[in-house]
């Protein structure tokens, strides 16, 4: 099953006549387009506080102990399984 179209007119393009900002060859003015990103690299407060990035010791050596403990239980599940 098809379905029609429901755009009259299959040209992606905008309509130049009907759409206000365009240029004669369809391209944006300066004064019509946001600022780039680099123009907004100054707009917040100054980030004085950075505070080291990586892991913290203890949560590294909980998740250590919690790897040996399962390890642990799979090597005596398959000493009890070998029995």
């Amino acid at each position: 099953m098809t379905h029609p179209n429901p755009n009259p007119n299959p040209d992606p393009d905008p309509e130049r006549d009907r759409t206000p900002g365009l240029d004669a060859g369809g391209g944006v003015p300066p004064g019509e387009t946001p600022p780039a990103e680099s123009s907004m690299s100054g707009a917040g407060p100054r980030e004085t506080h950075n505070p080291p990035t990586g892991w913290a010791k203890a949560p590294v050596v909980l998740i250590l102990l919690v790897a040996v403990l399962v390890a642990a239980l799979f090597a005596a599940m398959a000493i009890v399984i070998a029995l």
